[in-house]
């Protein structure tokens, strides 16, 4: 019997390891869990090796599965950047997108755009996966990641999609209780809301007055009673009066142009939280990574949402940045 690995086999054994279990594997190919266990102890018979251990709970892959892993997907990947190659001058885009993005952002702004996105590209398929942090850079699960500030190194390609800032901001309540802070000192005499997210530094606010040679920055150790993780959550928070946050301006712009939120410390510059949408560079000629990007960037650009206050909106469609 030939122990040739065949084409096929490789798509199958790339998604049974994505998988925790033979039937959940079953599932997401649409067979029964006899038919991945019977398919995969026929690729073990004819390699004469062991690629999982398998129990009734788990499995796990042998260092032999863990070989034949990591040569099928790089195998997969070339065969895709080379059908994109091929096609991409005249057809349209069409496929799997797997697109990452964090909750709040993901839920309320990219949702929204791949309603629309897939209403013009019928023949794209979005598997949208939001989550708390962004994914590694080389993570194989995702396409393209929407995140907040531009990527550490790796071999990706970065593109801005739009402006965006942090910014400092509580309920006129609070501040008519506790008094306005007027310099950045003045923040560890509050009540400030903390959120743990990323690997940003939890409790510390950076504050920065000037810019270039002139730039001063003061790093403001914060305390205060709420803590969350969820930055929705401490939003909420803010609007009841509990204390002052810090957050992105796409998360707080409605509720300042309302009222229910005031600026605090408006002078002062906080860290940047640009949106870049993050790509590996093989997907620079994927057609369907790029008309996804550029529509992104087209719908963020015409929503206005992240238009913040005194600060423009337009979003820079021309930068890419690639990261290497």
């Amino acid at each position: 019997m030939s122990s040739t690995i065949q084409p096929a086999e490789l798509g199958f054994f790339s998604a049974l390891a994505a998988s925790p279990s033979l039937s959940a594997a079953g599932r997401e190919m649409g067979v029964t869990t006899a038919a991945v266990s019977k398919h995969l102890a026929q690729m073990e018979k004819r390699l004469g090796v062991v690629l999982i251990n398998r129990t009734t709970r788990r499995m796990s892959l042998t260092p032999e599965g863990e070989l034949l892993l990591e040569h099928a997907r790089r195998i997969l990947r070339e065969i895709d950047a080379l059908e994109e190659l091929i096609v991409q001058s005249k057809a349209s885009p069409k496929g799997l997108l797997r697109v990452n993005a964090t909750l709040g952002f993901g839920r309320m702004h990219i949702a929204p755009v791949i309603s629309d996105f897939v209403r013009q590209y019928p023949e794209v398929d979005v598997q949208l996966q939001l989550s708390v942090h962004p994914p590694p850079i080389t993570d194989d699960a995702y396409d393209v990641c929407v995140r907040f500030g531009e990527p550490p190194d790796g071999r990706v390609i970065a593109r801005r999609m739009a402006p965006n800032r942090r910014v400092l901001c509580a309920a006129p309540a609070y501040l008519a209780q506790h008094g306005r802070p007027r310099v950045p000192r003045d923040l560890m005499e509050h009540q400030c809301i903390g959120i743990r997210q990323g690997d940003e530094a939890y409790g510390l606010w950076r504050l920065t007055t000037g810019r270039g040679s002139k730039a001063h920055t003061e790093s403001i150790k914060i305390t205060g009673n709420l803590t969350t993780n969820d930055g929705e959550i401490a939003v909420l928070w803010a609007l009841q009066g509990h204390g002052i946050v810090m957050r992105a301006e796409w998360d707080v712009n409605r509720h300042l142009a309302q009222g229910l939120l005031e600026p605090v410390l408006p002078q002062y510059h906080t860290p940047a939280a640009d949106i870049y949408a993050v790509y590996p560079q093989r997907h620079q000629f994927s057609t369907r990574v790029q008309a996804f990007v550029g529509f992104l960037a087209e719908a963020l650009a015409a929503s206005g949402t992240l238009a913040g206050v005194g600060v423009g909106g337009r979003t820079d469609k021309r930068r890419a940045v690639r990261v290497s």
